[in-house]
């Protein structure tokens, strides 16, 4: 990208729990609303275009589907909803933001929203509606679509968790009870696994959620970080080195293959039985659930999920894919829009979406921690907090323009990427990245 595009490119209440039913008609009659805070008319003849990223549960399209099916019912107003890939969602959210013109409301992943917050619309009278009728928004939340700490350019969706995926059967043949809890015996997991012929593999290219997610988690493993607190890039340091030189040791027990993988590759290689562990979103566990074939679905008793381990740094914290609502300022209904994000978050469409989708899209607001689907499998929970346990990809430092160029941009993904494969030495890599995120962080 040249610097010129680059530059432009980067330019319930509480008492009420998630998982109930709410009182008959009480989300919907005009008088419940206005005594919630909530007066919001959407315009005559209004039309809506939608663009989200494309299922990766069967669940998730067919309930969202019948959630716009029953708004239009509702209130007249024709929705179109276009899905595409993550990584096509992105530039067509940014070639929106330029040219004033496409989608009325954009389902966008991290922090795509403060690659152009002047171009959204404000919905603070919306997210405070939400969050005092439902527990209050998870911090995360907060971080990436209220940039100045007063006004929300965007509603918060979720988090497709990201999760470790593992066989209990090949974990315990390779000589291991239990998921391993910090680094180093996960390594040696790994290399027993691979010695056992099941190995593992983990995404290594351009991967919008696997990728992302356990890379991030590897260089805060080991006290690495892209920016302190004031902004300034930190990259090229000796934790993070320190993180690239394990990511080598941890490749050479992966499948060939992982630096070509997409965010569908491992779900496909683990179902087809060829790896024993990977990270994924819940998705993996669901088509094993619900699959025709015999095979598929007999793995499913197999699958389970655990946390990242804990590395040097003392922590296994994760970052989880975050996803947004977004509302573009050149909308001809912005009343519209909001009153179709506000009714697909109430609990009537929220709750049996994520019960559809079992957990595929953790929630962002606290009351929903209630929900049934956390609890009617064990297997579930493991994703229940993602979003409250979530640290952005920004880390260290204040999100915005800069830390969600660097994410766009995979920087992280490739230096763990080119350390592990050997193409470039920790020292180079780290380097190379340091020098890459100065760039975004200058702008």
């Amino acid at each position: 990208m040249s610097n010129i595009n680059r530059r432009n490119f980067l330019k319930l209440s509480a008492g009420i729990a998630a998982g109930t039913t709410l009182g008959a008609g009480a989300a919907y009659t005009p008088a419940a609303l206005a005594q919630a805070g909530w007066g919001n008319q959407p315009e005559k003849g209004a039309k809506l275009r939608v663009l989200r990223w494309s299922r990766f549960v069967q669940g998730d399209i067919d309930q969202y589907m019948k959630n716009v099916q029953a708004f239009t019912a509702k209130y007249g107003i024709e929705v179109r909803v276009d899905n595409e890939s993550w990584e096509d969602v992105r530039p067509k959210a940014a070639v929106a933001a330029n040219t004033g013109a496409g989608p009325d409301i954009i389902l966008g992943t991290n922090d795509d929203a403060d690659l152009y917050p002047e171009k959204l619309l404000d919905v603070t009278d919306l997210a405070n509606y939400l969050g005092k009728k439902y527990g209050g928004w998870y911090p995360a939340g907060e971080a990436y679509l209220r940039p100045n700490g007063k006004n929300w350019i965007g509603i918060p969706l979720g988090a497709a968790g990201s999760m470790i995926v593992y066989r209990e059967s090949q974990v315990k043949a390779a000589g291991f009870d239990s998921f391993p809890k910090d680094t180093d015996t996960f390594l040696k997991m790994m290399q027993a696994l691979k010695a056992k012929g099941t190995p593992g593999g983990f995404a290594l290219g351009h991967a919008t959620g696997d990728a992302n997610t356990w890379c991030h988690w590897l260089v805060w493993a080991f006290g690495g970080k892209m920016v302190d607190k004031s902004g300034k890039v930190v990259l090229d340091s000796p934790e993070t080195i320190k993180a690239l030189e394990y990511s080598k040791e941890l490749y050479a027990t992966f499948i060939p293959g992982t630096l070509s993988w997409l965010d569908p590759s491992n779900n496909k290689v683990f179902l087809d039985g060829q790896i024993s562990v990977t990270n994924n979103g819940i998705s993996i566990y669901y088509a094993a659930k619900t699959s025709k074939d015999p095979k598929i679905l007999a793995m499913a008793a197999d699958i389970n999920h655990a946390s990242y381990p804990v590395g040097p740094a003392g922590t296994g914290i994760a970052f989880h894919l975050f996803l947004n609502q977004m509302i573009f300022k050149y909308t001809k209904y912005p009343k519209a829009a909001k009153e179709f994000i506000r009714f697909m978050m109430e609990e009537e469409q929220f709750g049996p979406w994520m019960q559809a989708s079992i957990g595929y899209v953790a929630h962002p607001l606290a009351a929903y921690a209630k929900n049934p689907i956390w609890t009617v499998d064990p297997k579930h929970l493991q994703y229940r907090d993602a979003v409250k346990d979530l640290r952005p990809a920004g880390y260290d430092g204040k999100l915005g323009y800069a830390s969600a160029g660097a994410l766009a941009d995979f920087i992280i993904v490739d230096m763990v990427a080119e350390a592990a494969s050997g193409s470039k030495t920790p020292k180079e890599a780290a380097a190379a990245a340091q020098k890459r995120a100065e760039r975004y962080y200058k702008v």
